[in-house]
């Protein structure tokens, strides 16, 4: 089995931090990439992408090239294109790279998975012209593709301005933007604005690009609620209450979008302690103020141990990697404390937008714990809202009775699109506290593998597999 020091999941600002300061410590480091080229979601392409489209996307995105080149230079292994299927306690990987499986070990381990979308369920999600935002951010950012007709962008959460604004910039005819951004959030977030207020640009910012959006003669509907995709075949229009009115508007492509959340299914695999975060309304992993996780030699690092933006996940993933430098004998305490003071003091600064955020922009409850019975919460399997319920009244008490039950999170995705909405639905529908509902328990294989691909691992590896 392949041994290394120090192996970094995921090729994100928290990724690449982590690993350049690892191996400028004298670590050796492995950086494993599901993408082809380093950057993560949040960088994607930065270092191939065209110089016109780079300037489209817009300073913050061009700045991870800077990113890019600090590891390039120091010296880490890099392995792109690597999906992984396994993730034990005791650190031994599972990879997945062109077409076959093989193992790995390592002394220590750092997560660094990122964000995913928050999947919310609503009446039509699943028809064909329905897409996450990031999805549409992905488009453009790789190969450069935009919508040639309107579309429909709808939700809440920064990243739902940000696309606009590019879709804008690109030329891109934007038919309307649904706000469904909760009224009482601003009450709920006036507490934290003073604290807000000294990571200031991050607000300046959204209010100049909705500025920007509103000049351009964007229509912007807030308020909304009621949120349905209508469609046969595919989506055909939109409609949704806005106040005491229902609107439609007709369109081949809606853009959905209600915050992020931690990429949870890796640490989960592992066996990492998790809580649910009220405030950001998700499971993240236990971690102390250095990236421990709760598992010895497991570190997490970034977005994926809550949200925090690319600035803070790269300064979160350079404290990873210097205390990855201590528990590898590579420094002492006092000189892991003294060079991550910087590290540490623009971290915290950084995160003091974070609860103002998060209370402005959480979403509606109901959108989480009440969704139609129609309305399919697992894809893969085709469970709806209503079988899950039934399960409920039947006597299955926990998420993961819910799936052994229904099948629910067992399909391709192993989870990863209905694991929140499920845990709120039973915890809403049998008065429990998060925790007490649960999550659901994560298992390998969590990517699809073959039989043939299992059977493929050789010797002492084909032992450990099983």
């Amino acid at each position: 089995m392949e041994q290394h020091e120090l192996i970094i999941v995921g090729g994100g600002p928290a990724g690449l931090a982590a690993a350049a300061t690892g191996a400028q410590a004298g670590i050796e480091c492995l950086l494993v990439d599901e993408q082809a080229t380093p950057g993560g979601q949040i960088y994607r392409s930065v270092q191939t992408i065209p110089e016109q489209r780079a300037k489209l996307l817009g300073p913050d995105y061009q700045f991870g090239r800077e990113l890019v080149l600090q590891f390039n230079a120091s010296g880490a292994k890099y392995l792109p294109g690597t999906a992984l299927w396994n993730l034990s306690g005791k650190r031994e990987i599972g990879i997945l790279r062109d077409g076959r499986a093989t193992l790995m070990r390592a002394e220590r381990v750092i997560i660094a998975s990122g964000a995913m979308e928050r999947p919310v369920p609503f009446p039509g999600w699943t028809l064909p012209g329905v897409m996450p935002a990031g999805a549409g951010q992905i488009l453009l950012k790789s190969s450069g593709l935009v919508p040639n007709d309107g579309l429909v962008l709808a939700g809440s959460g920064p990243l739902l301005l940000l696309l606009a604004w590019q879709y804008l910039r690109a030329g891109v005819n934007i038919s309307a933007i649904l706000d469904m951004t909760p009224s009482g959030n601003l009450w709920r977030a006036l507490p934290h604005l003073p604290k807000a207020l000294l990571a200031h640009h991050y607000i300046l910012k959204g209010l100049n690009y909705q500025l920007q959006l509103k000049r351009a003669g964007v229509p912007f509907f807030t308020g909304v609620s009621g949120l349905r995709a209508i469609g046969s075949e595919a989506i055909e229009a939109v409609e949704f209450d806005c106040g005491s009115t229902k609107r439609r508007i007709e369109t081949s492509l809606l853009l959905s979008h209600f915050g992020v959340i931690p990429d949870t299914h890796l640490s989960g695999c592992a066996g990492c302690d998790h809580r649910w975060d009220s405030a950001q309304l998700c499971w993240r992993p236990v971690i102390d103020d250095w990236g421990n996780s709760s598992l010895d030699g497991i570190a997490i690092a970034g977005d994926g141990a809550g949200i925090g933006g690319a600035v803070a996940a790269r300064h979160a993933g350079s404290l990873a990697g210097l205390e990855s430098a201590r528990a590898l004998g590579r420094m002492s305490t006092t000189q892991r404390d003294d060079a991550g003071r910087e590290d540490r003091r623009w971290l915290n600064r950084d995160l003091r937008v974070r609860a103002f955020l998060e209370a402005m922009f959480r979403p509606l409850p109901e959108l989480l714990t009440k969704p139609d019975d129609a309305t399919l919460i697992c894809r893969c399997e085709e469970v709806s809202a209503g079988e899950i319920r039934e399960a409920i009244r039947a006597g299955h008490h926990d998420t993961n009775q819910i799936k052994f039950f229904t099948r629910c999170g067992m399909g391709p995705c192993q989870g990863r699109q209905c694991n929140n909405a499920v845990s709120q639905i039973v915890a809403h529908e049998l008065n429990l506290d998060m925790m007490s509902a649960g999550g659901y328990r994560v298992r390998p294989p969590i990517r699809p593998l073959s039989i043939a691909q299992l059977a493929a691992l050789e010797g002492e590896e084909a032992g450990d597999a099983g």
